[in-house]
């Protein structure tokens, strides 16, 4: 029985349904992109240097990368239901927080509060594995993913627009919205997946070893980590290189943005219709091929002297369609390799994407000046692009040594 067959909307006794787990993975990329265009504004009304309000995004990733961490193993030992509802509520919380926060230090605490909503992307993808096998993961996460990247497509794009109305309030009053009504539908639809949870929240850390000795876990955590890592790097620095450098305002950067989320979106269609006929590793060599000649065309484009909005965010499209490509196959490979481990997994792995995606995010920001020009940014993103190709055939080198998905001994 297919996963959508075997759910019920708003039945707790069913598996939750795909738009419950577009939502889930929904709500933390709202928490991200939205917020994107007000970190100038978030500046001056703190009166804090841009580099201490870039924390905002860059150590926000850091933080979702260590919780994912804890998220994970939990979720193998108490259940999938639990851990989120749980999340959600803080996630609501912290969000009310930041609303009305005195300062930037309590802003930011509050926000960095706000990374427990990466259950979202923790969960979601172990979900899928708790309920469909490999190839047939890559295709829902894809197709929960293009659901989701609907969000980061207008996110942006309507962030800018609340921020030109209400200043950057506005995108967190949104968030809150947003988390309350997740956090309901959650409640009434996602009933318990993990039918095998560990015996304890101490056996299941024990359980690590086994997953770490994969390497081809660590394959498809590395392919996963660059893809995401030249979007990351496009976070922390994509806002820098438009307002500064070409001119543009919160709500143009804002929309420009439906160009990196469009092409996101095409990329998960197509990994939802084919990766199942292709297979993991084809789709993620396909994805980063896609991204890299993205990449390498800004880098042509700059050299022209071509200084256009376009020159940008163009090429970033292709970047996007890269990512849609490869992350539904690289993350469903990490979750199938021991999928008794699927939380750990996912979690593991969502920490050394999210914590490479901050780091890159952190570095490009802080490499980027007038002087230096967009190079920095476009340099970064094509090294990490580059990256997931040479990771994709390392994955595809360890599958002809030790056969199909899921057969390697844990030694191995």
């Amino acid at each position: 029985m297919s996963a959508q067959a075997a759910s019920r909307w708003l039945d707790r006794s069913s598996p939750p349904h795909i738009i419950t787990l577009v939502l889930l993975a929904g709500t933390g990329a709202l928490s991200l992109n939205i917020f994107l265009p007000s970190l100038p504004g978030l500046a001056e009304w703190y009166q804090a240097d841009y580099a201490v309000v870039q924390l905002a995004i860059s150590a926000y990733l850091a933080v979702t990368a260590v919780l994912q961490l804890v998220i994970g193993p939990l979720s193998d030992r108490y259940g999938r239901r639990p851990v989120m509802l749980v999340a959600l509520a803080i996630f609501c919380i912290a969000t009310l927080g930041a609303l009305f926060a005195p300062t930037i230090e309590s802003f930011l605490a509050f926000r960095f509060l706000q990374a427990v909503i990466a259950s979202g992307f923790v969960l979601s993808r172990a979900v899928v594995r708790d309920m469909v096998g490999p190839d047939k993961a890559a295709s829902m996460i894809g197709y929960v993913t293009m659901g989701m990247s609907l969000v980061p497509m207008i996110g942006p794009a309507l962030g800018g627009l609340l921020d030109a109305a209400f200043g950057w309030q506005g995108s967190i009053a949104l968030m809150l919205i947003f988390g309350l009504l997740v956090l309901w539908i959650t409640w009434a639809d996602m009933g318990e997946t993990n039918a095998v949870r560990s015996a304890s929240f101490a056996a299941q850390f024990r359980a690590y070893p086994e997953l770490v000795r994969s390497r081809r876990f660590w394959g498809y955590a590395a392919t996963a980590a660059f893809a995401s890592g030249a979007f990351f790097a496009f976070l922390g620095g994509g806002p820098f290189v438009a307002s500064e450098l070409l001119g543009m305002g919160p709500k143009a950067v804002g929309l420009y943005f439906f160009f990196v989320a469009f092409g996101y979106m095409l990329g998960n269609f197509f990994s939802g219709r084919y990766a199942a006929r292709v297979g993991l590793n084809g789709m993620m060599i396909m994805g980063g091929v896609v991204a890299a000649s993205g990449v390498g065309l800004a880098i042509v484009l700059f050299g022209l002297g071509v200084m256009h909005p376009m020159s940008l965010f163009g090429p970033m499209f292709f970047v996007g369609i890269g990512n849609g490509l490869t992350l539904p196959s690289a993350n469903a490979g990490m979750v199938s390799v021991r999928p008794h481990l699927a939380g750990s997994a996912s979690g593991l792995g969502g920490a050394l994407m999210i914590g490479g995606g901050a780091a890159l995010s952190a570095g490009t920001g802080a490499a980027l000046s007038i002087e230096t020009g967009p190079w920095p940014l476009i340099g970064a993103m094509f090294a990490a692009s580059l990256m997931t190709v040479i990771s994709a055939l390392y994955v595809i080198r360890r599958a002809r040594q030790v056969g199909a998905l899921g057969t390697e001994q844990p030694a191995e």
